[in-house]
């Protein structure tokens, strides 16, 4: 059961620029992108089934979500075109996102420099052929 102070009184689901505004009945407000709560998924797929540090998911930039879901009084399920739909986000979660989102942020773009990765999506060869990786393979 959530505290009462971070109990979710509004939800607004904003498609077009894949945000989420939330207001708690303590008066804290927050605007989350579909990105950022996709990055910080609370499931244990992103999370992990034990201490440290959340795996560090890449590619994220131009994910959206395709439905909210409630989950009983305490939670909502966000399901994103990527396949992900595995996180209950309960108030409390994203009551802490919304006071902690800019510190977390910095932080998720620190661990993606420290390895040279990119919040992009992979962008993979355009139209490759199977007689091109064959042509490439080839020995003179």
């Amino acid at each position: 059961m959530p505290h009462t102070n971070t109990r979710l009184t509004d939800l607004k689901w904003h498609k077009r620029p894949q945000t989420i505004s939330l207001r708690f009945a303590d008066g804290t407000e927050g605007t989350l992108s579909a990105e950022f709560l996709r990055v910080f998924s609370p499931s244990a797929e992103v999370r992990g089934h034990g201490g440290g540090e959340a795996m560090l998911v890449i590619g994220k930039e131009q994910v959206k979500i395709v439905a909210i879901e409630p989950v009983g009084r305490y939670a909502v399920k966000l399901v994103f075109d990527d396949g992900h739909d595995s996180g209950l986000y309960d108030w409390n979660t994203l009551h802490d996102f919304c006071l902690n989102k800019d510190a977390m942020w910095q932080r998720y773009i620190e661990r993606l420099e420290a390895v040279g990765l990119s919040r992009a999506p992979a962008q993979g060869p355009k139209n490759l052929l199977i007689k091109d990786l064959l042509a490439d393979n080839q020995s003179d």
